[in-house]
């Protein structure tokens, strides 16, 4: 089970529509997956969250100290990335290669003792994971309401039983917005906001408070990832739940967020923050605070496979005979190295996924996709 050859693998989709939220705008999905192969042929997949051709270098730097260690110590080769990249790559792209390879790894592991991922991580605590539609991003020019609200009624239609919606156009445009997307949806399906960290202090508690009487589920990065003292003071002037951590890095950094009271949920990626090795002791120092944690989940089905074999592995807080089913977040903007990449496909059941069942990350590869969107 020796690693044999590592090779991440650069993919671009040109997307048909462009789409943008309050710092960028997407006109093309471009992602950096990676694929591990052991002496014996065991191939487990990997991807990092972030700018794909660096993501692409990260893991190279980490090839030459690892290639010829076991695959099946998939510790022993964390411990070894994050040695070698601990002066440099405490926060940021690099870890995002190390999370790729790592979650390679685990797929290897599962596959060679015939079990699934959430298997090794101590089991299935949770049968199902309930997924939120991650979309209604702005569109260029003039006024988007009406196909926000078109988008979001899709959405609950299809069965999802919980939408977040994109804010950063300003406080007066976002509340005008979001009361009609809440409008259109009803109380039975949820409503997560998320500006991106587009807005001050000041302008946090302004939107926050014209909100506050819409039973907003969360406020997902409302401030800048630097500003933890922030966080928690906006925690105490509403009542609106407040996430984060897409932006934070390692148990260390969560720490620091848990420590300063920053957030009610925390949400790091296990595609950048260090893989499933990593973001499971932050799930458990999470779970020391108090904190609910919801990964972010962005990229192709190599993720949310991830995800969804991290999400059933949770314990959720607090302990109790009739436990809530937990949140994952599922996008849906365009995106075929989603939605062809990866098989078999997550299906809603009843607005619920059901965690798979086959060794590794269960999912097989269509190498043809690759080939046709390999950069």
């Amino acid at each position: 089970m020796k690693i044999k050859s590592i090779e991440p693998i650069v993919v671009s989709q040109k997307l048909k529509k462009t789409f943008h939220f309050s710092q960028w705008e997407y006109s093309s999905r471009t992602i950096c997956i990676v694929k591990v192969t052991t002496e014996n042929g065991t191939v487990g997949w990997g991807e990092g969250y972030g700018p794909a051709h660096i993501v692409k270098s990260a893991i190279e730097f980490f090839i030459p100290y690892i290639v010829g260690k076991n695959a099946l110590h998939n510790e022993e080769v964390w411990q070894e990335m994050y040695l070698r990249s601990l002066d440099y790559a405490r926060k940021g792209v690099m870890l995002a290669g190390l999370s790729a390879i790592d979650i390679a790894l685990w797929d290897i592991k599962g596959k060679a003792l015939g079990l699934p991922v959430y298997s090794l991580l101590g089991g299935k605590k949770n049968e199902f994971v309930k997924p939120y539609a991650t979309g209604l991003y702005f569109s260029n020019g003039g006024d988007c309401k009406n196909s926000l609200i078109d988008e979001a009624v899709s959405y609950k239609e299809r069965g999802f039983m919980g939408i977040k919606m994109k804010v950063g156009l300003g406080v007066q445009k976002d509340a005008e917005y979001v009361h009609a997307i809440k409008e259109a949806i009803g109380n039975d399906v949820e409503l997560m906001i998320d500006s991106n960290h587009a807005y001050s202090f000041t302008e946090s508690v302004l939107l926050c408070n014209k909100l506050k009487d819409l039973e907003i589920s969360w406020f997902e990065e409302p401030l800048s990832p630097e500003h933890y003292d922030n966080y928690r003071q906006l925690r105490e002037r509403t009542s609106i739940p407040i996430s984060g951590g897409e932006c934070e890095y390692l148990s260390y950094g969560f720490l620091q967020l848990f420590q300063k009271q920053s957030v009610d949920i925390a949400q790091p990626d296990i595609c950048a923050a260090g893989g499933i090795t990593e973001v499971k002791k932050i799930a458990a120092l999470a779970n020391t605070f108090g904190v609910d944690l919801v990964p972010h989940t962005w990229g192709t089905g190599i993720a949310q496979h991830a995800a969804m074999h991290l999400i059933s592995n949770l314990d959720i807080i607090p302990g109790r005979m009739y436990k809530s089913v937990p949140w994952m977040e599922l996008d849906q903007t365009e995106n075929e190295l989603r939605d062809k990449l990866t098989k078999p496909l997550t299906e809603l059941e009843n607005g619920l996924i059901r965690v798979p069942d086959l060794p590794g990350l269960g999912i097989e590869l269509n190498e043809d996709l690759i080939d046709r969107y390999k950069v």
